[in-house]
C-alpha cells in the first residue's frame, strides 16, 4: 500500500514502511518486505526448535544412531552427542545476520539432559534474540552389530593350530592379539561390519570366530606372517541369502610350524644343531658348532625333518675354564661342575662365562642373549 507521493504503508497497521532496496533481478521478493518492523517481529521466530529430542544409544557399545545408521562415537558420557543432536535440529531464520548462539547442558538425570539455548542475530538492521530450551532424552537399544554378536553371528573361523605340537600360550595369545587388533583398526576407521563373535579355547589350540569371511582370511594371513606356518580354507554352504545367492562361512586353518624361535633341533645333515631364529618362509638359524648361518632348503618346505633338542631358554649359565683354540672352549658342565671340552663357535666372545645348553647331543654353548629371551 502507497500515498500518491509513493511512500508505503504497513497493510496490517497503516504505520509508514522505511524505504527499502529492491531485490537484484532474478532474486525472489519478501513478501514481509511490506510489513513494518513492528508486525514483521509479531510473527518472526529466530530459530525453529523442536520439543524435544531423542538419541538413540547402543547400550552394548554405546553407539549412537543418526539418520538410518549407527555410528561410533567413543564417547564416556552423551552430553556432547546431545549438544551436536539439538544443535542439528535447529534451523535459524534465513534472514538472521551475525548469529551468535550458545547451549548450556543441565544434566536432570543419566537418560535426561536439558539444553538451554540463547542466540542473537541482526534482522532488518534490529538486535534480536531467543533463549529457549530443549529435553534431549537417551533412549537405550540394540545396535545392528551387537545383535549380531549377542546372536551369535559369524562368518569365518580362524583355527589356531601346530604342527605336531599344541601352540604355546604366548603364541596363543599373540594371535588372539593380532586378531584384536585388526578389529579394532577397522573399527576406527567406521567399518561396524568387522567384529569379533567368540574366542574359544580348544585342546589343539584357539577358535577366533570372525564376521565376514574377508576379514577371517586378512587375520589368518597376519597371523602366518608374524608366526611362521600356513592356513588353508574349507568353506561350508550353511544358507541362501534373500536373492538366492549361496552363503558360505569358512574355516580358516592356521598350522604353525613344528619349530618355533629358540628351539635347539637336529637336522640330522651331520653339521650339528641349530638354534632356530625364524620360522618365517623357510626355517633359518644359527650352527651351535661353528656359528654359521644356516637356512633350510626350500624342498624341505616350512618344517625340514629335525629332532628337537631342547629350547635356548633352558641355557644355563657357567664357568669358562680356558679356550683351548679357535674350534675348543673348556667349560664346567653346569649339572656336574667337570671340565668339559665343547665347540667353540664364532658367537662365543670369549668372556669368562657363557651360557651352555644341555641336550642329548653333548653340551653346546648359546648366545649371550637367547637365555633372556
Amino acid at each position: 500500500m502507497s500515498d500518491a507521493r509513493g511512500a508505503e504503508f504497513c497493510p496490517r497497521c497503516g504505520d509508514p514502511v522505511p524505504e527499502r532496496d529492491e531485490p537484484l533481478p532474478g532474486e525472489p521478493r519478501d513478501r514481509d518486505r511490506v510489513l513494518c518492523d513492528a508486525c514483521y517481529f509479531e510473527d518472526f521466530d529466530l530459530v525453529d526448535a523442536p520439543d524435544r529430542v531423542e538419541v538413540p544409544v547402543c547400550g552394548g557399545c554405546g553407539a549412537v544412531h543418526r539418520g538410518n545408521r549407527w555410528v561410533d562415537v567413543g564417547a564416556r558420557d552423551y552430553t556432547d552427542v546431545a549438544v551436536e543432536a539439538v544443535s542439528e535440529s535447529l534451523g535459524v531464520h534465513l534472514k538472521a545476520e551475525d548469529v551468535r548462539w550458545g547451549v548450556e547442558p543441565e544434566q536432570v538425570d543419566e537418560t535426561t539432559i536439558r539444553m538451554h539455548c540463547t542466540f542473537a542475530g541482526v534482522v532488518r538492521d534490529v538486535p534480536v534474540e531467543a533463549e529457549f530450551t530443549v529435553p534431549v532424552k537417551i533412549s537405550r537399544g540394540t545396535c545392528d552389530r551387537c545383535g549380531r554378536i549377542a546372536g551369535g553371528s559369524y562368518a569365518a573361523t580362524v583355527q589356531v593350530r601346530g604342527v605336531d605340537r599344541v601352540p604355546d600360550p604366548a603364541e596363543q595369545r599373540e594371535a588372539v592379539e593380532i586378531a584384536e587388533s585388526m578389529v579394532a583398526d577397522r573399527e576406527a576407521d567406521g567399518d561396524r561390519d568387522s567384529f569379533i563373535t567368540e574366542i574359544t579355547d580348544q585342546p589343539e589350540g584357539k577358535d577366533v570366530k570372525l564376521s565376514t569371511n574377508k576379514l577371517g582370511k586378512a587375520v589368518a594371513t597376519r597371523i602366518t606372517e608374524r608366526l611362521g606356518g600356513s592356513y588353508t580354507e574349507a568353506p561350508t554352504l550353511v544358507t541362501e541369502d534373500g536373492d538366492g545367492n549361496e552363503v558360505y562361512r569358512v574355516t580358516f586353518a592356521v598350522r604353525l610350524p613344528k619349530f618355533r624361535p629358540g628351539d635347539v633341533i637336529d637336522p640330522d645333515d651331520g653339521d650339528g644343531p641349530v638354534l632356530v631364529r625364524s620360522v618365517q618362509g623357510n626355517l633359518k638359524g644359527v650352527r651351535l658348532r661353528t656359528g654359521e648361518r644356516y637356512e633350510a632348503g626350500w624342498e624341505d618346505g616350512e618344517t625340514p625333518e629335525a629332532e628337537k633338542l631342547g629350547e635356548a631358554a633352558d641355557a644355563a649359565e657357567t664357568t669358562v675354564v680356558t679356550v683351548e683354540d679357535e674350534n675348543a672352549v673348556q667349560v664346567l658342565d653346569p649339572e656336574t661342575y667337570e671340565a668339559v671340552t665343547v665347540p667353540n663357535p664364532e658367537f662365543y666372545d670369549g668372556d669368562e662365562s657363557a651360557d651352555v645348553l644341555k641336550t642329548d647331543a653333548g653340551l653346546f654353548v648359546v648366545p649371550a642373549d637367547e637365555r633372556e629371551e
